[in-house]
């Protein structure tokens, strides 16, 4: 099963929440100058509208995925009222 390796650190949007173990989501994924979908797998539940980070791909068109807070969002809040 062939790995899609261009999609690993990528950011993306839940479209289909997640359940655990129980089952995969879908994400909306920022990928090759363009948005794609794939069946999302996290160890916790992700809500719908949650930023994620793709850390695995399993082929056909599956990944894993954890929440993410991308860390240069903070940098910007602290700066708002500077100067």
């Amino acid at each position: 099963m062939p790995q899609d390796e261009a999609v690993i650190g990528c950011t993306g949007k839940v479209l289909i929440g997640t359940r655990g173990s129980a089952g995969p989501g879908e994400v909306l994924v920022r990928v090759r100058g363009g948005s794609e979908t794939f069946l999302a797998w996290s160890e916790d539940p992700l809500a719908v509208g949650a930023t994620v980070l793709v850390i695995e791909s399993r082929g056909c068109r599956e990944v894993g995925v954890i929440e993410w807070v991308d860390p240069l969002d903070a940098l910007g809040e602290n700066t708002a009222g500077a100067g």
